[in-house]
């Protein structure tokens, strides 16, 4: 196996845990870490897509490295307002549990 598959399944193992986080659970909190965790795995697929072993010497590309860093701040941002909003839920509600707030009507 190549270095970039090797990157590659385990992006690919990252964003398959995500998708079952986000899936399988009903508090506010991890589903917000499961989008973390597959926002973590598309990084990484970036990042294997960028990978070149130059004379033995492993290189990333700039363009990848731009375009992870661009993602990681896009990310932090909307962590930041997903859990502003899990918050605020909280405080009106009182609860985390998301099948609690479907029952609700406005």
């Amino acid at each position: 196996m190549n270095l970039y598959e090797i990157y590659f399944a385990g992006s690919l193992l990252l964003i398959a845990a995500g998708l079952y986080i986000i899936a399988s659970k009903r508090h506010l909190v991890k589903i917000v870490i499961g989008l973390e965790v597959v926002t973590l795995g598309v990084n990484l697929a970036i990042a294997s897509m960028g990978i070149r072993i130059v004379d033995g010497v492993i290189v990333m590309d700039a363009l990848a490295q731009s375009m992870i860093a661009i993602s990681i701040a896009v990310a932090a941002a909307i962590a930041a307002l997903a859990l502003s909003i899990a918050l605020n839920i909280y405080r009106h509600y009182g609860t985390f549990d998301i099948r609690k707030l479907r029952r609700l009507r406005w």
